[in-house]
């Protein structure tokens, strides 16, 4: 399995090798040995998520649901909910270093209170900061919190779905590859996510209740600075908190 980032050997130097192939260590996963197309290997270790806060139990079926929340909508919430009739919790994992864009509007900080507050009332929802932003990426960070015999379910919409799918890992039939460790929660946005027969087997279709196809992050920042309603958007929870972060315009 390959993709571009790096790691820490086990002397804490980090590693850069991209494009590079990792595979587990033995049942160790924390541990994981790469190797770079110069012929380079080694062993490497993966840093775990660290939690904000953690639900109770252990789960035999986690959902992820990774995201910038800047901030976070109504949409999550209900993508997180409706999750939960196929899996026992749901960790919403906030990169601290994003795979496509520079952190703008809320701070890390700002994200991870939003969430907090939004999410006070999930006794089944778990916040965590997670390293990096690819699905192959946070699966090993939850592999090394939760243990290797979770069974992992990443929850995005059809528009997110796409993207995962056709991003350039370096390497032809590098996200099937991924999908042996790991499956998708598609719900559908603005149409229905129709995987190529490779990677059917690992996809299978969440259906939530009512319309979010209008619901997203940046839409809301886009009408607070046209000075348009947005407090629909969002948590009720976190309006005065969004109010306080991000200007309006008009």
């Amino acid at each position: 399995m390959s993709f571009f980032r790096s790691f820490l050997d086990h002397t804490g130097r980090e590693l850069h090798l991209a494009p590079f192939v990792f595979s587990h260590y033995g049942k160790n996963p924390h541990w994981v040995v790469w190797r770079n197309q110069t012929g380079l290997s080694g062993l490497a270790t993966i840093r775990a998520m660290e939690f904000v806060r953690r639900a109770p139990g252990h789960p035999s079926r986690l959902g992820i649901l990774p995201g910038t929340f800047n901030p976070i909508t109504v949409a999550h919430l209900a993508l997180g909910r409706a999750a939960l009739s196929r899996v026992d919790e749901v960790v919403f994992a906030l990169p601290r270093i994003l795979p496509h864009k520079e952190y703008t509007g809320a701070s890390f900080d700002e994200r991870v209170e939003m969430l907090l507050t939004a999410l006070a009332d999930e006794p089944a929802f778990s916040i965590a900061a997670v390293d990096r932003g690819l699905f192959v990426e946070i699966a090993a960070e939850c592999r090394a919190a939760y243990g290797e015999e979770v069974a992992l379910w990443f929850l995005c919409g059809r528009d997110a779905a796409e993207r995962v799918a056709n991003w350039d890992y370096g390497e032809p039939g590098a996200f099937a590859g991924m999908l042996r460790q790991f499956d998708l929660l598609v719900a559908s946005r603005q149409g229905t996510y129709q995987p190529p027969p490779e990677l059917e087997a690992a996809v299978s279709r969440l259906d939530l209740p009512g319309g979010f196809d209008h619901v997203s992050a940046t839409e809301v920042r886009e009408r607070i600075t046209r000075g348009e309603p947005w407090e629909h958007l969002v948590p009720a929870a976190i309006i005065g908190k969004v109010r306080e972060i991000y200007p309006t315009g008009g």
